[in-house]
């Protein structure tokens, strides 16, 4: 006779697992692709217009030096992004 049991794993484990691989993989394809969007989004001035040209530079300044950001020859984009990356914006 044919062992049921053998199935029983094939139809339970092994096909639960190859699920949670997929699953997993879905997920690290999100996040590479949101934080491809973020990094985009800070390649140039004129995309990211609302934190970089719009946002006065003494408040941003101040805000990094409070955040415990050096700011001294640094790009305001890269003083932006990392402020942007600690207060949970991405």
């Amino acid at each position: 006779m044919v062992d049921t049991s053998k199935r029983g794993f094939l139809k339970t484990s092994f096909m639960e697992g190859i699920g949670k691989v997929i699953a997993g993989f879905d997920e690290g394809i999100k996040k590479a692709e949101a934080r491809q969007t973020f990094d985009a989004y800070f390649d140039s001035y004129e995309s990211s217009y609302a934190l970089t040209l719009a946002y006065p530079d003494e408040i941003l300044m101040e805000t990094a030096r409070q955040s415990g950001i050096e700011i001294d020859g640094r790009d305001k984009k890269e003083i932006i992004k990392e402020l942007f990356e600690k207060k949970g914006g991405y």
